[in-house]
């Protein structure tokens, strides 16, 4: 799995190799268009995908479910983990009160750094995590953890008008469960539903 949403690599050097790495990596793929690019880009590009970043926008205070993580818990590993019993109790509660979702502004002009009040029809219902452009959606998108306490359901998150306050103005936003860049991951499997690879 790519933490950008797309097929991609990290290469581990040793430190003394480094600038040698990049020099030949430059020099080799300047004919394909290849150019240096900052974390920032890196960010936009994980949040557009949903891809969670622990301790950005996760932190031990939340749990896998809530966060959007629940496919990653094995609950039938052997002996068992701490904290899964009540894992499963709150998997049979389910919807549950809060979840992580992403959203979108719809004014490709409007930044956000994150910590922004998220409204549902004008009422607080939670607050952007981590955001960055989405240069491939192109807009702002963040991950924000918002509540009902009726459940945050699909239906919930599309019977009203979403927003964000920022400190210019409040703003509409799209919002949704799903990741908003290739939600069925089809940039990053082949047509078998497996990981592309590559020789390198």
């Amino acid at each position: 799995m790519t933490y950008l949403g797309e097929l991609g690599y990290e290469l581990h050097v040793p430190t003394e190799y480094g600038l040698l790495a990049y020099d030949t990596l430059m020099e080799t793929g300047r004919d394909l268009g290849v150019r240096p690019v900052g974390l920032a880009a890196m960010a936009g590009l994980r949040l557009e995908k949903g891809y969670r970043d622990l301790g950005v926008d996760i932190d031990n205070t939340d749990n896998p479910l809530q966060a959007g993580l629940g496919f990653a818990v094995a609950f039938d590993k052997p002996g068992g983990f701490i904290g899964r019993d009540a894992l499963l109790t709150l998997r049979e509660r389910a919807p549950y009160p809060a979840l992580m979702v992403g959203l979108l502004v719809q004014d490709p002009d409007v930044l956000l750094f994150g910590n922004e009040a998220v409204l549902q029809d004008g009422a607080y219902v939670g607050y952007v995590r981590a955001a960055a452009y989405g240069h491939t959606v192109g807009g702002s998108v963040g991950l924000a953890m918002v509540e009902h306490e009726g459940g945050v359901t699909s239906e919930w998150l599309g019977s009203g008008d979403f927003a964000v306050r920022t400190p210019s103005g409040t703003y509409p936003v799209t919002v949704s469960r799903r990741p908003l860049y290739d939600p069925d991951r089809r940039r990053i499997l082949d047509e078998d539903g497996r990981p592309t690879t590559a020789q390198v």
